[in-house]
């Protein structure tokens, strides 16, 4: 089953295809589609949908997995990546590579665009992209963009898998090396064998598998099991995620499938494959750290001592370096001193001992680093920070910090020095401020004002200087502020003094200012209120001035003198006004003196009686000016009056001058100008009328008898005197302007209908009928506009004719005449006009069907059908879009058809031209039509002989996988589970293989018809699938014999296995059905029931596996097989026993719930039933009898409802009674409960025969009342004989006759209620005295009304019976004679409406002819019964001939008449027929004859249209214009003026019809010529745009701003030349389209090759463009390019001259050593790397000069600067390196100065130490080697101390000055103290030298003593010798001990 993926893709590609390309007319699939095909279908679908489902969602989180690292993400595969933007996204996280930025835009040509970007991204790095395009992706193809994802997870993930093997180092790739390392890593692990990546993988040990490998610690494999599978691949998937990080690509239904996808799989595997990788990795590099790691844990033991010491001394650095660089220090002077002293202290007590320990520290580290040499390890190399150099250091900032601590105590002392003289200073000046503060606040406190203005003003001036001696003292307070500041500042230790002191000064500053203030407002205060009392003196004195002027008594003598008094005491009263506002003011301001608190400058009751006093004075003045203006306003007023009186009399004398001397006018505009001046006056007549009455009234009553009034009255009247003269002229002149006006009015108008007729003469009678379609319309818009203001002035001439008088009849009778002539013309031109729309709308659409024609037949010519399947598609598509081309060109070409049928039937002049057109577009259109039919046939052929060949190859493959995987299944084993194994893959494998025979079938049948189509080609055609079905036979084979081998092993592991399932269903079920639960109600029933059978269904499934179980048994009895039989039959028993068992349980457990839910179903249909009876019962126990009308209306219509809802109910009741008894009856379970219920029953049951009858009997009584009220009106109408008398005898009698037949009608209404009435009484006896009444009483009235009408129809035909007859045979007579007279008048009819109602009139004759016929019979039947009376007989008789002749004589004519019409109506309808269509022709003429041919491409596509929509049209319209014109022609044949008028119309019709079809499709033959060359003017258009764009894009002088601009600039121009690169296509497209137009001779071949060759220019002029652009790009880029290194450069060399200029020369010798080490590494480096810097610099300017860079004068400069900087910086280098080295001589000299001082002073302090041990010690030896060794010490130093003096002399050779001094001085110095320790060493050693002759002097005596001591002894012995030996022993010895003492002596 390893190759089931491929085997599915293949079968789902087999199926599309075949879907794709079977033919139309298949017969085989439409007769032989079997299950088994139907099974294929299905199935293969479901495993390729389920495949494409798993796929996708895989591919999904893959894709989100990588896309998270850019924050983005997709939701819908195929959706989200059809933009492209996602795609490019995803391949630059996995390329790492920037791609083309994707185009901004959401239309799908910028989806293709960015889907080509990334696929050609694809291709660049060389993968192989088969059969997917752009539009695939864009367009969510499933497939395709499934395999586009693989194909990148191909490339990106799995493609860099490689894993050597260890036997043969065989390199594999791709998926079997991830196959080969999935089974390395998984080896061992039991019951996972990974042999592919579909099934192994299901069980999900292969993923616990790899996991456990690499992390043991997160998975537990030894508790796993094969048969979860879920659970193994749940744990794999979460473990992974949480755990390692990897993202959930599959869920574990994707895997536990019976073919899991591949691909898929392979995707989620690669990631733990480069994840697990990528961890082996680490844990090698961990490793190995740890491994330098315990090397340097090892070497740190070594040193540790040496760390230790050295920190501690680096702590004691530090901490001595912190404490004494905490530059706090004591506040005071005395501090300071006592701070000083314990830094001296420090400096010559506790300093000295570190640096011995620091020199110990140095020994150590000697030791350490000769132990590692000696151990041959690594010399050892302390610390950063523990460094010897390092701990110089410190020791070197430990003695800068004290030299800074040094100065800054030194700094602190004289600071703290200067701050007590600025403490005197500050105490000498606040002693003086404070003094003179004490005085001024004294002076201040003094109000000594005065009490006049003047005083005060003196006093405050005095202020004011005091003020201002204040004012310049304050900058002596600021001195003392300043001082306090600066002591503050500066941290004085008696600040809290200092700063008391200047609050103080401070306090009594401010309290100075505000008594400065204070005093300065009470003298304002003063000031204030002694000027405001100066103005109340001012304003008193004004007032008494004024108030004389008041007192005149002149008021006038004339109105100008009047205005002016009151004008100047308009001006007093204004005076007066703002002097009473400055009384207030002042008056205010005084009194708030009166109401201030704390200071007053004055009494308050002084101030309130000046305030007082002003204030009456003003009051005074106020009443005499009120008094004086009233009398200058009534002196005002009487001279008004008298001057308004005046004025009045000159302006109405003035009007009447005016109305005297206009006239009438000449004209109307003068007339309508005097009417409006006329107007205007009677306007101002009115308005002036009614001011002089206001003011006569006005006046009249208010003028003050007091100046006089003689002469008023007398004025009044002649005023209105010469008023009434002018109204009454005004009105005469406006009568006399009126008459004048209307005759003017009715010239003008006259004159203007005269005009505007004229003009529309004009245009009516244009011979301008346009020269295209577009034209013709607009003329025809004109003209309709102008026709309808022809209507319109229709009224307006008519108005004009009512309205003149004698005078002007002639001039309205011209009018008249030219509007008629007006009207005429305008109805021929609209007709004219629409001929010429019709002819010109033809031929367009002709034009435009002729040029597609034209197109398609060149592509079918040139169109060669192709071998290749794919081309054979394509053009199989071209051929599907042409014909809906050609389905709606038909439609055109009909419509251009029924257009020339229109124009050639209305006869129009171009009639041959039309026909002409549309012969020849129809012709054409027949031969492309012939000709797409042949290139179809053989497309047809091709490419079903194409996908015959296609479907043999792959079912072929399809045979050859399955023969392979049938090969490769083995039978492994008898487990039940590996049979089914095997089993589902051969059952899998026989589905496919139904599915592929009968497409072997249809395979042979194809071949068959294929070879007979194709007799070339037979063999190619049948060895295929010879091949095919030699396959096939051994493909049966095969599976046949793995089926055999399989089939027993199977069958008896399926049985037992089924078996065991079903007898644990068996015992389930049969607990279920069991169970003797018992409902309580009806929904528990029902659920028990549904659930009961729910469990019927279920054991019915199974039935078909108990039978299946026993017939499987009888089959392995059969097998030969050894069987384990006697077992097989017990379990078998067991089966039998159970099944008839479980199903007896659920026939008894059914038949107990059935017997509850009826019982249950009762109780609810009872108690309804309950319900509905008490509900009866109650509405009939309150029925009474009604007694009125309405009442009994109402109670009809309520009983009505109620008996129907009884009739309702009463069918459930008996249901319910019935359902009772039937469960009483079967026994039921609730057979009591029942039984308890028969007494509701039985009670139900009588009320329900109660209510029945009560039903019946309402129902029947209902119907008698009924009954009898139609009796009763009936009754009264029979009797009522009012009415007849004001009739006819005749008119009675048909009414009686009536009546007679309705009651005859309603008599089988009684009948019915009798018969009910029986049957009732019959049924219910004791109904019967009720029923019994009511019928008597119905039949009673029946009889009586029967009787009555009976005798009236006997009076009525007894008495009258010969006169009705004559007046009804009069009657019919007379109206047959009007019928003959209507039929002597013959009128055919005009035109078809009347002839349609003629005929009309004839049918409703003869309707009436038939009904006297009818009514005649009826009469003669009569006419026999009358009496035999001579004179009534005869008449009568003589009367019925008259009538049935007439009648005869009639029938004739009538059928004649028909006839006429007939034949006149068919006449009128062709005639009707053939003017429409002529003008429907005429209409679309115009159109298919139209000349305009648009002059755009969009213009032309329009016209087009609308000439394959006319084409339409006039091909639809064909069959009706035939049906007119056969009509017409056959009409034509008769010899009449009608059949004349029709001829010529089919003539006309015929003319027309052909026109439009001939100028159809000859514009469409020009529109298709003509959209060709407006396409290619299109398309040049565009491309000449974007040429043009492109170029002035190209010339734009843009250039980057610095280098990543300019770079991204020449990145954009270089993707732009690839653009304009691949446009060539599109050039040399366009080119090929000219050519074409070239060859087909097109009009405009001249301007088609100029515009062709204008673009040729113009893409060669951008290409030049573009690589001048580039050129300059590439040089501005280069240019930044060696700005950057340039400037970089410089930059460089700037740092490393500050270093090289640098003054520093070192203070000490190790400082100088320092910096001369380090300027030496530094000189190296900077001169190697600057030196390849400017090497390069140089080496890119002189390319750039060669290249002929624009620039090249700038680069040069650029060159020369650098080489001059870097000259500058090694000139700078080498002068440091000789100051340094001059410094360090120096340096080294004054440091040997020191050492060797040192030395000296060493010496000099172990010179005591030698003599104190000469002292102490008595032994020679030790005296002479400390007296040795000192020596020796002091010889090394004569060495130094000549070297000394030898730098000394080369030194003072080299400096001068006080550095020659230093030097001179420190070597006297030396010298000095080296002279002095060598006397002090002579001295020592002459000591030492004495000293050690006096010891030895003293040694030799104490032995000397010693040894005559010994010798005495020996002598003065007593012993003698005994022998002679004993003799000679003494002898020697004594001889021995004499010699020495001889030697001694001598």
């Amino acid at each position: 089953m390893a190759n089931a993926s491929p085997d599915l893709d293949n079968a789902e590609a087999q199926r599309q295809l075949n879907n794709n390309n079977r033919p139309i007319g298949s017969g085989f699939w439409e007769t032989e589609c079997t299950s088994a095909k139907l099974f294929e279908c299905s199935r293969i679908k479901a495993l390729a949908d389920e495949r494409d489902a798993v796929q996708k969602k895989t591919f999904t989180k893959w894709v989100n997995s990588h896309l998270a690292r850019v924050s983005c993400r997709i939701s819908d595969l195929y959706n989200d990546l059809r933009d492209g933007y996602m795609l490019t996204r995803l391949l630059e996280v996995l390329s790492g590579e920037l791609l083309p930025r994707p185009t901004r835009g959401r239309m799908r040509i910028h989806s293709l665009e960015n889907v080509d970007k990334a696929l050609q991204f694809l291709k660049e790095q060389r993968v192989h992209l088969e059969n997917v395009g752009s539009h695939d992706i864009v367009d969510g193809n499933h497939r395709l963009t499934l395999g586009l994802i693989w194909t990148i997870i191909l490339r990106f993930q799995i493609q860099v898998i490689k894993i050597n093997t260890a036997d043969n180092r065989e390199t594999r790739s791709a998926k079997d090396a991830l196959l080969l390392w999935c089974q390395m890593k998984t080896a061992g692990y039991p019951e996972v064998n990974i042999q592919n990546f579909t099934t192994c993988w299901r069980d999900g040990l292969a993923f616990n598998a790899l996991i456990h490998r690499h992390r043991p610690d997160l998975i537990e494999f030894h508790k796993l099991t094969r048969s979860n599978a879920t659970h193994n691949l749940q744990q794999a998937f979460n473990v992974a995620e949480h755990h390692l990080g990897l993202t959930k690509l599959l869920d574990p239904e994707d895997v536990n499938t019976e073919n899991p996808d591949e691909k898929s799989i392979i995707t989620y595997v690669v990631s733990y494959y480069h994840y697990f990788s990528k961890m082996k990795a680490l844990i090698v590099e961990g490793k190995r750290v740890g491994k330098v790691l315990d090397n340097c844990i090892e070497t740190e033991t070594i040193i540790n001592r040496y760390d230790a010491l050295a920190s501690d001394l680096l702590e004691w650095i530090e901490k001595t370096i912190a404490i004494i660089s905490n530059q706090k220090f004591a506040n005071s002077l005395t501090g300071v001193q006592q701070q000083l002293q314990a830094f001296t202290t420090y400096c010559t007590i506790e300093k000295p001992i570190k640096f011995q320990e620091k020199g110990n520290l140095e020994v150590l580290l000697f030791t350490i680093q000769s132990k590692l040499r000696a151990n041959n390890q690594k010399p050892y190399v302390p610390q950063d920070g523990k460094l010897i150099s390092d701990i110089n250091k410190a020791w070197e900032r430990l003695e800068k910090a004290e030299h800074e601590r040094g100065v800054a105590l030194r700094k602190e002392l004289i600071r703290q020095e200067k701050l007590e003289l600025l403490a005197q200073r500050f105490d000498h000046k606040t002693t003086m401020r404070q003094a003179w503060l004490n005085e001024n606040q004294r002076l201040v406190s003094q109000d000594n004002f005065g009490y006049d203005l003047p005083a005060v003003e003196a006093a405050m001036k005095k202020h004011e200087a005091i003020e201002a001696d204040i004012a310049s003292y304050e900058e002596r307070i600021g001195v003392v502020m300043e001082l306090s500041s600066e002591m503050e500042k500066e941290g004085y230790y008696d600040i809290r003094r200092i700063l008391a002191c200047k609050e103080n000064i401070l306090g009594q500053w401010s309290l100075l200012k505000e008594l400065v203030a204070g005093r300065r407002t009470r003298l304002e205060k003063n000031l204030a209120l002694q000027k405001t009392f100066q103005d109340m003196v001012y304003m008193i004195d004004w007032m008494e001035d004024t108030q004389a002027l008041l007192l005149s008594k002149d008021f006038g003598k004339h109105l100008l003198e009047v205005d002016d008094l009151l004008q100047k005491q308009s001006l007093q009263e204004a005076d007066i006004s703002i002097q009473a506002e400055r009384v207030e003011t002042l008056n205010a301001a005084a009194l708030k003196f009166t109401t201030i608190e704390g200071y007053q400058p004055c009494d308050p009751q002084v101030i309130c009686n000046r305030v007082n006093h002003v204030s009456s004075c003003l009051e005074e003045l106020k009443q005499l000016a009120a008094k004086r203006r009233a009398e200058l306003e009534e002196s005002r007023q009487l001279w008004a009056f008298f001057q308004e009186l005046e004025e009045s009399e000159a302006w109405i004398r003035e009007k009447s001058s005016i109305l005297a001397s206009q006239g009438f006018g000449k004209d109307l505009s003068s007339v309508l100008r005097l009417l409006q001046k006329h107007k205007t006056l009677a306007g101002e007549l009115l308005a002036h009328r009614s001011l002089l009455q206001v003011k006569l009234c006005r006046y009249y009553g208010k003028l003050s008898p007091s100046f006089g009034t003689a002469g008023i009255q007398e004025r009044i009247m002649e005023v209105k005197d010469e008023w009434k003269k002018l109204e009454d002229q005004a009105a005469q002149h406006l009568g006399h302007l009126q008459e004048a006006l209307n005759f003017f009015q009715f010239s003008t108008e006259t004159d203007d209908v005269a005009v505007w007729l004229q003009d529309a003469y004009r245009l009516v009678s244009s011979e301008d009928f346009g020269h295209d379609e577009y034209s013709t319309q607009s003329l025809l818009k004109k003209h309709k506009g102008v026709t309808e203001a022809i209507d319109k002035h229709r009224l307006h001439v008519v108005a004009l004719l009512g309205s003149g008088g004698l005078l002007v009849q002639v001039r309205l009778g011209e009018v008249e005449q030219l509007y008629t002539e007006v009207a005429e013309v305008a109805v021929l031109r609209q007709q004219w006009l629409h001929d010429a729309l019709a002819v010109y709308r033809m031929f367009s659409e002709v034009n435009a069907c002729e040029l597609w024609i034209d197109e398609k037949e060149q592509w079918l010519e040139k169109m060669e059908i192709p071998e290749k399947l794919e081309d054979v598609e394509v053009v199989a598509h071209r051929f599907e879009s042409l014909d809906q081309e050609m389905n709606s060109l038909m439609g055109r070409i009909l419509d251009v058809n029924q257009i020339v049928q229109q124009l050639l039937d209305g006869g129009h002049p171009s009639s041959a031209e039309v026909r002409g057109c549309q012969d020849h577009l129809n012709s054409r259109w027949n031969t492309i039509v012939e000709l797409v039919e042949q290139k179809k046939d053989q497309l047809d052929s091709m490419l079903r002989l194409q996908n015959y060949l296609l479907e043999c190859a792959e079912i072929k493959s399809q045979i050859q996988d399955k023969r392979k995987a049938i090969d490769a299944t083995q039978y492994m084993g008898s487990d039940l589970g590996g049979v089914l194994a095997l089993q589902r893959r051969l059952s899998t494998m026989e589905g496919a293989l139904s599915v592929l025979e009968p497409k072997l079938l249809h395979l042979q049948e194809e071949a068959e018809f294929l070879a007979a189509a194709h007799p070339s080609r037979t063999m190619e055609i049948l060895v295929p699938f010879d091949g095919i079905s030699v396959e096939w036979e051994e493909l049966k084979r095969t599976l046949q014999g793995c089926e055999d081998s399989l089939m027993v092993a199977s069958r008896l592991q399926s049985f037992i296995q089924d078996l065991d399932s079903f007898l644990t269903w068996l015992v389930q079920t049969q607990t279920a059905a069991a169970s003797d639960q018992l409902p309580n109600d009806l929904e528990e029933a029902e659920k028990l029931i549904n659930k009961h059978a729910a469990l019927k269904e279920e054991i019915g499934r199974y039935e078909e596996d108990y039978e299946r179980l026993q017939a499987m048994n009888e089959l392995l009895e059969s097998e030969d097989a050894p069987l384990p039989q006697a077992a097989l039959q017990q379990w078998l028993q067991k089966l039998d026993v159970g099944w008839n068992k479980l199903l007896e349980m659920w026939e008894s457990r059914r038949e107990v719930l059935v017997q509850a839910h009826i019982f249950h179903l009762f109780l609810r249909d009872v108690k309804q039933a309950e319900s509905f009876l008490n509900n009866q019962e109650s509405a009939l126990a309150h029925v009474e009898l009604p007694t009125t009308v309405e009442t009994v209306e109402g109670a009809i219509k309520k009983h009505k409802d109620f008996t129907t809802t009884m009739e309702l109910n009463l069918h459930r009741i008996k249901a319910v009674i019935e359902a009772g008894e039937s469960l009483i009856s079967q026994n039921n379970i609730y057979s009591e409960r029942i039984r308890e219920g028969n007494q509701n029953r039985e009670l139900a049951q009588q009320w329900l025969e109660k209510l029945n009858d009560q039903w019946e009997l309402q129902r029947f009584l209902q119907d008698c009342h009924e009954l009898g009220d139609w009796v009763y009106e009936k009754m009264l109408m029979a009797r009522d004989s009012s009415r007849d008398e004001t009739q006819k005898l005749h008119k009675k009698w048909q009414k009686h006759q009536a009546f007679m037949a309705e009651l005859a009608q309603n008599k089988e209404w009684l009948d019915k209620i009798e018969k009910e009435g029986q049957q009732l009484m019959k049924e219910k006896p004791e109904l019967s005295p009720v029923v019994r009444k009511k019928l008597e009483e119905i039949r009673e009235c029946w009889l009586d009304l029967e009787s009555t009408t009976q005798a009236k129809a006997r009076q009525l035909f007894e008495a009258n019976k010969a006169d009705l007859l004559v007046q009804s045979y009069e009657s019919l007579d007379q109206r047959l004679g009007q019928l003959e007279g209507q039929l002597a008048y013959v009128d055919q009819g005009q035109d078809l409406t009347t002839v349609n109602k003629q005929l009309k009139k004839l049918q409703t004759m003869e309707t009436q002819m038939e009904e006297w016929y009818k009514e005649a019979g009826q009469l003669q039947v009569q006419t026999a019964s009358v009496p035999q009376q001579t004179q009534i007989q005869g008449s009568v008789v003589q009367r019925q001939a008259a009538v049935e002749t007439r009648m005869a004589r009639l029938i004739e004519p009538l059928k004649e008449r028909r006839r006429l019409l007939l034949a006149s109506k068919e006449i009128h309808q062709v005639g009707r027929d053939l003017e429409d269509e002529i003008l429907w022709v005429q209409e679309r003429l115009p159109l298919a004859m139209s000349q305009e041919h648009g002059s755009s491409l969009q213009a032309v596509q329009q016209l087009m249209k609308k000439n394959q929509t006319l084409q339409r049209e006039l091909e639809g319209h064909r069959s009706r214009m035939e049906d007119v014109l056969e009509r017409a022609a056959i009409i034509a044949t008769i010899r009449s003026p009608e059949g004349g008028c029709v001829r010529a119309g089919h003539d006309q019709l015929a003319q027309l019809w052909a026109l439009l079809w001939a100028e159809t499709e000859r514009r469409q033959l020009v529109l298709d010529a003509m959209y060709q060359a407006q396409q290619y003017y299109f398309d040049t258009a565009e491309v000449e745009a974007w040429l043009s764009e492109q170029e002035l894009h190209m010339m734009n002088e843009e250039k980057g701003k610095d280098e990543p601009s300019t770079l991204q600039l020449l990145k954009k121009h270089l993707l732009l030349e690839q653009t304009i690169e691949d446009y060539a296509e599109t050039i040399g497209l366009l080119s090929q389209q000219c050519r074409q137009l070239l060859e087909m001779g097109h009009p405009d071949s001249e301007q088609i090759s100029k515009r062709q060759s204008q673009i040729d220019r113009l893409y060669v002029s951008l290409k030049d463009l573009v690589e001048e652009r580039k050129s300059r790009l590439e040089q501005q880029y280069w240019l930044y390019q060696l700005n950057r290194e340039v400037d970089e450069l410089e930059q460089w060399i700037a740092q490393r001259e500050v270093v090289a200029s640098s003054p520093e020369l070192g203070q000490d010798f190790e400082h100088v050593s320092v910096l001369q080490e380090k300027f030496t590494e530094f000189a190296l480096e900077t001169g190697s790397v600057g030196q390849e810097r400017v090497t390069a610099v140089n080496q890119m300017v002189d390319e750039l000069i060669d290249y002929g860079h624009s620039e090249a004068a700038t680069i040069a400069e650029w060159k020369d600067g650098v080489n001059e900087a870097w000259a500058d910086l090694l000139e700078l280098m080498e002068t440091r390196a000789q100051m340094l080295a001059a410094s360090h001589q120096l340096h080294k000299f004054f440091s040997d100065c020191k050492e060797i001082l040192a030395q000296i002073e060493d010496k000099h302090r172990r010179l005591p130490e030698v003599r104190a041990r000469q002292g102490s010690t008595s032994n020679t030896s030790t005296l002479q080697r400390l007296l040795q060794s000192f020596e020796q010490d002091i010889q090394l130093l004569v060495t130094q101390v000549r070297q000394l003096q030898e730098s000394a002399a080369q030194l003072r050779t080299v400096y001068a000055g006080e550095k020659a001094e230093a030097i001179a001085c420190r070597e006297h110095e030396v010298m000095q103290c080296w002279k002095e320790l060598l006397t002090s060493c002579e001295e020592c050693r002459l000591q030492i030298t004495t000293e050690t002759d006096k010891l030895r002097f003293f040694s030799m005596v104490r032995d000397q003593i010693m040894w005559m001591e010994s010798i005495i002894c020996q002598i003065g012995t007593g012993e003698k010798p005994r022998c002679a030996e004993k003799s000679n022993s003494w002898r020697f010895i004594f001889i021995s001990t004499w010699w020495p003492v001889n030697a001694e002596q001598m």
